[in-house]
């Protein structure tokens, strides 16, 4: 009997095992099809806790369903449990609830902070019910209502849970979107894990959006300094990958759009769209693509205007949001396959590609593939996956920084090539200028030789005053086409710095009175009243340019007679004797003319420089005078003076300092007639200008005893030396088969026999240039006279060596 009783007993007690058993099967079974509790315990209190494992999701469609039917219904939504800590619902604008519950079996009440969906969420609402009371708390958050709607200030979508001792509290999550895409963390954090990741989000989050911003500012400066545009389309992509980083976060909803609404909604697909764009711009301009490959460029324009045609979509197409978002992101990842593509097509090609920018775009490649996995719940989720795309646009910026740097550099070099280029195409534009000067100078000088020398000879021969009258007005054209042409030499000069000034002796006296009776004439000619005034003490002699000063006091003359149409024109000079054995001329020319506006009187001796634009129709001229001398006085260090007002006249002064010659000025004997003879002398006439040769026979025929003989260019002088012998050289220095320069040297180095290698040799040329002066001295001519040719001046010259 005890037997028996103790495998009854057996037999209970084994029933009972099995019967729990299959209880904790069946609870287990059930549960895991619908929800699981988490349960605190007295053991430890967590500071981090991820809900997914225990709580289930509803995908509802478009219903909008109340909590009371969502409590009492929720098995029939047809949930299922989360499979990650951080599960993608997709591209929807879908309604879904959330369901987990906690249990809390201590004695203390505890302090949570629930972390859900991400801040662009448009609604989010949380729903907690303690189950033995049936309250229902309900706290709301989401970036489609007023940032102060919420039930917690944070960017983020958090909400604060108490959660009382020994209590039941079931946590019912209610999510919807406008199509983006629907992140489903439930991670819970503790006050001071809290605490420790917004401080850590704030300080990584601060040099990222800091080093964004110096990026943008610099590379923005640098576009303006140096227009490239390259640095414009960077600039503008960081600005813009800042403003989407900035909206995801939910900063841009915070502070620029707290109260919601149209903007706040579209701002992240609004803002990568015109990133992407701007990083497709500066990777094709950057890499340029254009030149290298023409099919990649219209492929990146393509995406383009697919990307514009898409905001427009967003901006004003309510319907077509759902849709954007996907294809945001297509559009986003066709630009960064066309980059890679561009990037390895130039490898290929052997382009040359800047490793910074590889490595940049390798970056970005990386931290968006990593966000992207993270938001399917392919890999964990973490506060590095979660900012992935932070840390790759951080690590592109800054390696693209450093491609922008070396662009900075290239450009720099680049500069400095084509800098070094244009000095060198400057310096041959300034040898072919000087040549085209020197070479129109010859031309426009040769027909003047002939011209002022025929009309000198037909002047003094005939007895008709009409005909005289002709010719005084061809000399005066003459002379003012030369002068024209001196301008215009002397403006060359001036600015290559070769203009040179000589120190001759010269009376004063005697050279401004000789300027005053040829201004008498071109006074009288046009009806104008001339007066000439002398005062002060003159010296006999001075040293210094007196050419320069006849083209200065010239000039002055020349304009006070343009710009005078009826009145007077007026001459004074002056002179006073200063120390250390220095003289002071004082010029001052005045007129009744139309003189100066007020505005031009600071740029009248600029160069190509008049009164105004109607004057220079009216009166004609270069513009090149006043400024001419200017720069004469100047390098007399001298000084100019302009006094002038509208319908009255002008007033020039000009003061110049001389040094007074020790020598005396020679008594002038009473004028004889001058009798040209060299005393049978020969004179060689290389020329190749018939014209020219025309002009020396003109001056020569009435030289006594002299004989001249012509040469049509260096290789006949040669051959005319070696049968004959001359006592000097007349040079042209431009010719055909032989120039001067050439035949010169060939005439000192013995070529034209031993016997005429130390001929004096006199350049007579049109090329009135100082580089051309220089080398005729060089190469060993014994002086330089200039085209037109004066018949005293060539005789006095031929006279001085023979």
């Amino acid at each position: 009997m005890l037997l028996n009783h103790n495998l009854l007993n057996m037999s209970q007690k084994n029933y009972k095992q099995i019967c729990a058993i299959l209880k904790l099967l069946f609870f287990i079974l059930f549960f895991s099809n619908t929800y699981s509790q988490y349960v605190f315990s007295s053991d430890t209190i967590p500071k981090e806790i991820s809900l997914h494992n225990h709580a289930t999701i509803a995908d509802v469609g478009q219903r909008n369903l109340d909590i009371n039917y969502v409590i009492a219904n929720y098995k029939n939504l047809n949930p299922i449990k989360l499979i990650t800590e951080n599960d993608d619902l997709g591209f929807t604008q879908n309604h879904f609830w959330s369901k987990t519950e906690i249990k809390n079996l201590t004695n203390s009440k505890l302090n949570y902070y629930l972390e859900t969906a991400r801040p662009i969420t448009d609604l989010v609402e949380l729903f907690i019910v303690d189950v033995a009371s049936g309250k229902i708390t309900t706290k709301i958050s989401g970036d489609n209502m007023a940032y102060s709607e919420r039930s917690f200030d944070n960017r983020k979508t958090i909400f604060k849970i108490e959660i009382a001792p020994k209590s039941n509290l079931q946590l019912f999550l209610h999510l919807k979107s406008d199509g983006e895409v629907i992140k489903m963390p439930l991670k819970l954090y503790s006050s001071e894990s809290f605490i420790k990741s917004v401080s850590q989000e704030q300080l990584i989050f601060g040099i990222f959006y800091g080093i964004l911003a110096i990026v943008s500012i610099i590379y923005f400066f640098f576009y303006f300094a140096l227009r490239e545009k390259t640095f414009l389309y960077y600039s503008l992509y960081v600005i813009f990958i800042g403003l989407m980083q900035f909206s995801l976060d939910g900063y841009f909803y915070e502070f620029v759009t707290p109260q919601g609404g149209w903007f706040s909604l579209r701002a992240v697909l609004f803002f990568a769209m015109i990133a992407g764009f701007l990083l497709g711009k500066y990777s094709e301009v950057f890499l340029n693509i254009k030149r290298y490959n023409r099919t990649i460029y219209i492929l990146f324009n393509v995406v383009y205007m697919l990307a514009f045609v898409l905001i427009i979509f967003i901006l004003f197409v309510p319907s077509a949001l759902p849709i954007s978002y996907p294809l945001a992101n297509v559009l986003g990842l066709l630009i960064l396959i066309l980059i890679i593509t561009s990037v390895i097509y130039l490898y290929y090609k052997k382009k040359k590609v800047d490793s910074f920018f590889t490595v940049g775009i390798f970056f970005l490649i990386m931290g968006f593939g990593i966000f992207i996995l993270n938001n399917f719940g392919q890999i964990p989720n973490s506060f590095l996956t979660e900012n992935s795309s932070k840390l790759g646009t951080g690590f592109e910026v800054v390696f693209l920084s450093l491609s922008m740097a070396n662009l900075i550099r290239n450009l720099k070099n680049e500069k400095n090539e084509l800098n070094r280029l244009a000095l060198i195409r400057s310096e041959e534009m300034n040898d072919l200028k000087s040549y085209f000067l020197s070479n129109i100078s010859h031309e426009l000088r040769t027909p003047l030789n002939a011209i002022m020398n025929l009309i000198d000879s037909i002047s003094n021969e005939v007895q008709d005053d009409k005909i005289r009258k002709n010719c005084q007005i061809i000399k005066y054209s003459s002379h003012s086409l030369l002068s024209s042409v001196n301008d215009i030499l002397d403006f060359s000069k001036i600015e290559k710095g070769e203009l040179r000034l000589e120190k001759n002796q010269f009376d004063p006296v005697q050279v401004l009175e000789n300027l005053k009776n040829n201004a008498i004439n071109r006074a009288e000619d046009k009806g104008l009243a001339f007066q000439f005034s002398k005062s002060g003490t003159f010296p006999d002699l001075v040293i210094g340019d007196v050419n320069r000063l006849v083209q200065v006091v010239n000039n002055v003359l020349n304009n006070a007679i343009k710009f005078t149409s009826t009145g007077f024109v007026k001459f004074n000079i002056d002179s006073e004797l200063k120390p250390n054995n220095k003289a002071s001329l004082i010029l001052t020319v005045s007129d009744s003319g139309v003189g100066i506006p007020k505005d031009k009187m600071e740029s009248i001796f600029d160069s190509f420089s008049q009164n105004n634009i109607d004057n220079k129709r009216k009166f004609g001229g270069l513009g090149l005078g006043l400024y001419i001398v200017k720069t004469l006085v100047d390098m007399q260090n001298g000084t100019i003076e302009m006094d002038s007002k509208i319908n009255e006249g002008t007033t020039c002064v000009i003061i110049i300092d001389f040094a007074v010659s020790a020598e005396q000025k020679k008594v002038e004997a009473p004028s004889k007639v001058v009798v040209y003879d060299l005393g049978g002398k020969s004179i060689l006439v290389v020329e190749d200008n018939p014209i020219n040769q025309m002009v020396i026979k003109m001056i020569t025929k009435k030289w006594l005893n002299t004989k001249v003989v012509y040469a049509n260019d260096g290789q006949e002088a040669l051959e005319a030396m070696k049968i004959n012998q001359f006592d000097i050289v007349l040079m042209d220095l431009q010719m055909p088969i032989m120039d001067g320069y050439e035949t010169t040297i060939a005439i000192r180095n013995g070529e034209a026999g031993v016997y005429s290698s130390n001929i004096p040799i006199i350049a007579v040329t049109a090329d009135v240039m100082e580089t051309t002066k220089e080398r005729v001295k060089q190469i060993g001519m014994n002086d330089y006279l200039s085209k037109p040719i004066k018949r005293e001046t060539l005789y006095e010259a031929v006279k001085k060596f023979v």
